[in-house]
């Protein structure tokens, strides 16, 4: 219990680690230089299509077809008529297409008793596929080093060569007729040539190329099924309630024949592929595969009929020792050593050599639009900045554009400035509340300056959709994002929306809640909250903590924002900030802000524009209820509609990213605009969506052609500290569980101590479990290693973040156990009890490459940090663990809107979103020119 609740101590992450997709590391990119990139196969295939495909092309593409994702094999075929393809690769084609989509279908059904059916439907095309697969590889047999060798040499010498060559054909002759290839490879395993004994004999040759002309190609198995479907279709197997039923058995050994009749590289892939439920190497769920196949149950066939498993893996893994159960059990030479740790260590080992294959998944099925060493893309003649826009079709070459573009940013600079002149002299009559005539008309004329200025950023825009990563837009754009903030909590609190208003109050009054001790000092003329003062906002060594310093005076019960229509505008504003915002620092930038206390809105009217909504690792998907009331409020302002994608608990990034890309699939349909919105770590799924789509293939790109911004909510990108605690935690547990269990050992029968590995081995080995280990990878440092260094996104899509710290009058009382663990995990109060804040950002943080680079460049929006918590978007998903100490600080009745409106209204503001067309433009700022004569 004390190691499942208490802090474990981790060793801390190091920011910036170079990270190179796999596909372009030297060493891997030589292997595949005879395998076509994804790029190249979709050029082919839409250039010319008027023309049939070249026959070596088209027999190319069937070829590698096992090793492509569903969505190519799909793309591939309706991109070209059937007539275009040579017959015999258009089936091929075809067949890989229709096995691929039952292994996906089998993918998310199989494991426990409503699935028992499956295994017969399972062997029913399992075994033409296999069947096929082994027809296809017989091929001629191909001169080994023997048949090489000098002729020079004793005859003795080349008389043993040639009587050893000719004996081993004949043993080969006589295993082929009475083994499987599965008994063959594992029988052989202790002979000299065993490791060459299939490969001599299986290979993927293409069409006047010998794949082998170079010592190092990739070796490309000739199986109708890809390594991914074989391992998918192992898996069902192994976690099969009815391992001892003879088709399941059935099942099992085809595909060990199918796997061993391939080339090693073959065998590591699909081992792989069951160590990458999210594409992120998994240790864990290899290890818990990897015990089950040691143990597979094999009662339907004969002594001689049954394969030594550990000898096949063996095989299969040249190099690696496969440790033996009944050597690390009670009375075994390695009794006191952890069974689970050394089959750990040989997952570990076997995904450090699938490197190779996840390189050659990235050449074939992810398009790279850039090298690594290309420049940034970014705005026009911005050397500060990057390398200048290269790679946007839609930034300017000409030099009279050019200079119509610089003429461009200097107008909005000018204006951002006249308008600052304007504003900054209004703070002291504004914080005073002054409301004379000649006050008022000069506050107009400020917002009209403002709005000039707004305007003329969003017609810079137009020009280069770049140009909001200029350092003066922004800091424009920061201080807009924060300012739309705070009057977004204005109006929520004006208009009494939900129970913001009590929600504020509960803010104000600190720690001590409606007691007599209260956290500000009232004597101040804004009602404004005091606290230590703090330096730097990541200074750990500070002697501030964040926490409220207590002051003498009472003021529970004041009513300051349960009545704020006897509070001044002004003093509401600083009530605001001195309530939600962490940071002094930020305080008292927001405070001496003209646009925060202008409090400027949008023209009335709706906007042209969806939201793609994904939520956390708990989430109902379509059926959530996260912002719901906000989502609606905006619809019902804005016309802006909210898509829920169906994500799923604890799942994989891949497969949340492709509930994501079918909801972006929807909203394209209605040929709208639109922003993802991730929370937590739907912000990981929602960036892999995006990688996805950029990567994919023609029709999945042109799905981000309407892509115009982000938001992120407490973002997980970056993983968290919980992830590699909980994994160590998870280790620990396992391996006491281990040594507990061996002590037991000598007090209980042989067949109780099976019986209870087999219950534990069912467990780690189920389909839940390997799923939800899908969904804790993202969150652990090999996991983010992946998703970064794979990840290509738009760089002209401005992101926008929100992030909060938690203090003791903003921790709900579900999370303080965790909270407390978080801070002594990492040393850091920082946090919001899931992320840290500075984990909580729109770019990747330990991990260093373009793509990181053009991230930072879009993180445009980090708006000042929050006193609020992780759960803040939730309401009705938490009433069941809400407590009357919640009640009484009103933590769960957070401002909602405040997740959404400041996003989707500065986005607005500076044209990125777009009104609806057939709206007409406000002409209040004309006017207030005309009144005041200007």
């Amino acid at each position: 219990a004390a190691i499942l609740t208490g802090p474990m101590v981790i060793a801390p992450n190091v920011a910036g680690q170079d990270v190179t997709p796999l596909a372009e590391v030297p060493h891997h990119a030589e292997r595949f230089k005879d395998i076509p990139t994804a790029a190249q196969l979709y050029r082919t295939i839409m250039e010319k299509p008027q023309l049939p495909l070249e026959p070596l092309f088209s027999n190319l593409v069937a070829r590698v077809a096992p090793y492509l994702s569903f969505r190519q094999i799909e793309f591939l075929l309706e991109a070209r008529a059937p007539t275009d393809w040579q017959q015999a690769d258009l089936r091929r084609l075809r067949y890989v297409y229709s096995i691929k989509k039952k292994v996906l279908e089998i993918a998310e059904s199989y494991g426990g008793f409503s699935f028992l059916p499956q295994s017969f439907l399972v062997s029913v095309f399992l075994g033409e596929a296999t069947k096929s697969s082994l027809r296809v590889s017989k091929p001629k047999r191909r001169k080994s080093a023997t048949d090489t060798v000098s002729t020079k040499g004793s005859r003795s010498g080349s008389f043993r060569l040639r009587k050893r060559r000719v004996l081993g054909e004949h043993i080969r002759e006589i295993d082929d007729f009475i083994l499987s290839p599965a008994q063959q490879v594992a029988s052989l395993r202790d002979t000299h040539d065993h490791s060459s004994v299939m490969q001599d004999e299986i290979y993927l040759e293409y069409e006047g190329v010998d794949p082998m002309s170079e010592k190092d190609s990739y070796e490309l198995g000739d199986s109708l099924l890809g390594p991914q479907d074989v391992a998918i279709l192992l898996q069902s197997g192994l976690t099969s309630v009815m391992k001892s039923s003879t088709v399941v058995q059935l099942n099992q050994r085809m595909l060990l024949d199918l796997i061993s009749s391939q080339p090693h590289s073959f065998a590591v892939a699909v081992l792989a592929e069951i160590g990458t439920p999210s594409g992120e190497g998994s240790p864990r769920s290899l290890t818990s595969a990897l015990m089950s196949m040691l143990e597979l149950d094999q009662t339907a066939f004969t002594d001689r009929s049954k394969i030594d498993m550990h000898a096949l893996l063996e095989s299969w893994l040249p190099g690696l020792k496969v440790p033996r159960r009944d050597d690390y059990m009670a009375g075994g030479r390695w009794a006191r050593q952890s069974y689970y740790e050394a089959i750990f260590a040989v997952a570990t080992s076997i995904l450090e050599d699938a490197e190779s294959y996840m390189a050659l998944k990235g050449h074939l099925q992810r398009v790279r639009h850039n090298k690594e060493k290309d420049p940034i893309p970014g705005p026009i003649g911005d050397s500060g900045m990057g390398a200048g826009a290269v790679g946007d079709e839609r930034s300017l070459t000409d030099d009279g554009q050019t200079k119509v573009y610089a003429e461009a940013v200097k107008d909005a600079k000018l204006k951002i400035k006249e308008a600052d002149e304007h504003g900054y002299p209004l703070l002291d009559t504004l914080v005073d509340d002054t409301s004379d005539e000649k006050t008022t008309d000069a506050r107009r004329y400020a917002t009209v300056l403002y709005q000039e200025a707004f305007a003329s950023c969003a017609s810079l825009l137009e020009l280069d959709r770049h140009s909001f990563q200029l350092q003066w837009f922004r800091d424009f754009y920061q201080r807009n994002y924060d300012a739309l903030m705070v009057k977004s909590l204005f109006d929520n609190v004006m208009e009494d929306v939900d129970n913001v208003r009590r929600w504020m109050q509960a803010l104000r009054n600190g720690p001590e809640g409606n007691s007599d001790e209260s956290t500000f000092d009232h004597s101040t003329p804004n009602g404004m909250g005091r606290e230590v003062e703090k330096e730097d906002l990541y200074d750990d060594n500070s002697s501030n903590s964040g926490e409220w310093e207590t002051l003498d005076g009472p003021v529970a019960g004041d009513g300051f924002f349960l009545e704020p229509e006897f509070v001044g505008e002004q003093a509401l504003v600083d009530g605001i900030i001195d309530a939600i915002i962490y940071n002094e620092l930020d305080r008292k930038r927001l405070k001496d802000d003209p646009l925060v206390r202008l409090l400027i809105p949008n023209p009335p009217g709706y906007y042209n524009f969806a939201i793609v909504s994904a939520m956390g690792v708990i989430t109902e998907g379509e059926k959530g209820l996260e912002l719901k009331d906000a989502f609606e409020r905006l619809q019902f302002e804005r016309g802006v509609i909210a898509v829920r994608a169906g994500t799923a608990t604890a799942r994989s990034l891949e497969y949340n990213a492709s509930k994501i890309e079918a909801a972006v699939e929807y909203v394209s349909k209605l040929k709208k605009p639109y922003g993802l919105l991730g929370y937590s770590q739907g912000c990981a799924n929602a960036l892999m969506a995006e990688t996805l789509m950029n990567s994919g293939s023609p029709k999945q790109k042109i799905m981000l052609d309407n892509l115009v911004c982000r938001q992120l909510l407490f973002s997980a990108a970056n993983g968290s500290v919980h992830g590699p605690a909980t994994e160590r935690k998870v280790q620990r547990l396992i391996v006491l569980c281990e040594e507990f269990f061996k002590y037991q050992q000598g007090y209980v029968s042989r067949a109780l101590a099976t019986a209870v590995i087999g219950v534990i081995t069912n467990i780690l080995d189920s389909s839940s479990f390997h799923k939800s280990m899908g969904g804790a990878q993202s969150f652990l440092p090999d996991g983010c290693r992946a998703f970064w260094r794979e990840a290509q996104h738009l760089g002209h899509v401005p992101t926008c973040t929100l992030r909060g710290v938690l203090e003791s009058h903003t921790t709900p009382e579900s999370l303080e156990m965790i909270a407390n663990a978080l801070t002594k995990q990492s040393g850091s109060h920082l946090h919001d009890s899931q992320v840290h804040a500075y984990d909580a950002v729109g770019h990747p943080v330990y991990h260093r490459n373009r793509n990181g680079r053009i991230l930072e460049r879009c993180d445009v929006g980090e708006g000042a940090l929050q006193r609020t918590h992780h759960w803040s978007p939730l309401s009705d998903e938490v009433e069941f663990v809400r407590t009357k100490k919640d009640a009484k600080h009103a933590t769960f009745e957070c401002a909602k809107d405040r997740h959404v409106f400041p996003w989707v209204e500065v986005n607005a503001r500076f044209g990125i979103i777009k009104r609806m067309e057939n709206q007409q433009k406000s002409s209040a700022g004309d006017g207030v020119r005309a009144k005041l004569g200007i």
